[in-house]
């Protein structure tokens, strides 16, 4: 008969959560200087920068493989006149390989934990193209993932109660 203690007396621990990044890539990227094409703005530029984010996830054909993109656009604008000063898009993915999740809690996981793995890449990217095109380095603060997905749940729990159609990614 088998034995179902450890030898100190203790029961067997749970299931180990392993994730490994597989790979990460930038899927789409572009940065657009809206000063350099219509002219620095008139007066002084008080630059407000607004950061939008959305997240997809889907199950890959590798067992326990899953795809994230963590989608960033990122504009500036002069607070005096409203005039953009720059736009950045950013798609970036990553391939996970996930083990140990129950089933019931792989999607917050993908949705909080993978895109928080993917964030230091991207804020660094996302610094690099800015700076590069002409404007001092943006630093992005960091995202509160838990934060976006409970909004998002809170979402589509009100568009189920108003009858308004949810679509099937995070964002």
């Amino acid at each position: 008969m088998a034995d179902e203690t450890t030898p100190n007396g203790a029961a067997p621990a749970a299931p180990q959560v392993k994730m490994q990044i597989l790979a990460q890539y930038i899927r789409d990227l572009s940065f657009e200087n809206a000063v350099a094409t219509k002219g620095a703005p008139q007066g002084e530029v008080q630059p407000e920068i607004t950061v939008q984010v959305s997240l997809d996830a889907r199950k890959r054909a590798g067992d326990n493989q899953y795809e994230v993109i963590s989608k960033f656009r990122i504009t500036s604008t002069n607070k005096g006149d409203n005039s953009t000063l720059f736009l950045a898009e950013l798609d970036y993915g990553g391939v996970f390989l996930i083990e140990g999740v129950p089933e019931d809690q792989m999607h917050p996981f993908l949705m909080i934990e993978c895109p928080r793995m993917l964030f230091p890449f991207v804020r660094r990217i996302i610094s690099d193209v800015t700076r590069d095109g002409g404007f001092p380095p943006f630093n992005m603060d960091p995202v509160d993932f838990v934060a976006l997905y409970r909004q998002e749940l809170a979402r589509r729990a009100q568009s189920q109660q108003t009858g308004a159609p949810a679509d099937q990614r995070l964002s």
